[in-house]
């Protein structure tokens, strides 16, 4: 019988100070964030499990997201192997506005730009306005990818009216916020209502009163 060790996906909820990991680790100091360096390619650490069987060597599950492609792969380590990380520095950025394909950033620390391409920002780019505050994490002074806050206030631009009884429902219908993303909201709100939102997988969370 395994005994397992769960510790979930990526927590926005609160940011950290910038840190630096140091090249050479073991399987027993992943955690959510690390990056791994195999065959030139770096690989965020998004999931990770350790695990203890009742009969053999405890062992490291993990699952990865590649910094650069996006593509996920499942990998596991003997506990106690040795790993190759990659220097990580998370910094505070503001968001100040959208280029083209790229997303541009200000260091709150000497406030130079950062532009960022498409394909880095991803979904992210669903519940960010301007000057949302943001963490990047840059290796080498290459952004690999945003971290938003846990969740976001952002306007409904447009929902179907909702209809009398609809609260008592529990009901969802589509509806479009301010940045162009579509979320699932109750039937009961209507274009113009601020709403809190999970950035993290695009859920309601609740109505929120100017």
């Amino acid at each position: 019988m395994e005994a397992l060790y769960w510790i979930g996906a990526i927590s926005r909820s609160n940011f950290h100070e910038p840190e630096t990991h140091e090249h050479m680790a073991t399987s027993n100091d992943i955690k959510n964030g690390t990056v791994i360096k195999e065959n030139g390619q770096l690989w965020s650490v998004v999931e990770f499990q350790h695990v203890k069987p009742g009969k053999g060597g405890a062992f490291v599950r993990t699952k990865q997201k590649n910094v650069v492609s996006g593509k996920i792969i499942d990998k596991t380590y003997n506990a106690g192997a040795k790993i190759e990380t990659a220097n990580v520095d998370r910094r505070d950025f503001q968001y100040l506005y959208q280029d083209g394909a790229d997303f541009v950033f200000m260091d709150q620390a000497d406030y130079d730009q950062l532009t960022v391409s498409g394909a880095v920002v991803g979904d992210s780019a669903k519940f960010m306005l301007e000057n949302l505050q943001v963490q990047i994490a840059l290796h080498e002074g290459e952004p690999l990818y945003i971290e938003l806050p846990a969740s976001v206030v952002l306007e409904v631009t447009y929902t179907e009216p909702g209809l009398q009884g609809d609260r008592s429902t529990g009901g969802t219908k589509p509806a479009t916020v301010e940045t162009g993303a579509e979320i699932q909201v109750p039937l009961f709100l209507e274009t113009g209502t601020k709403v809190k939102v999970d950035t993290r997988t695009g859920d309601y969370l609740g109505r929120v009163n100017d």
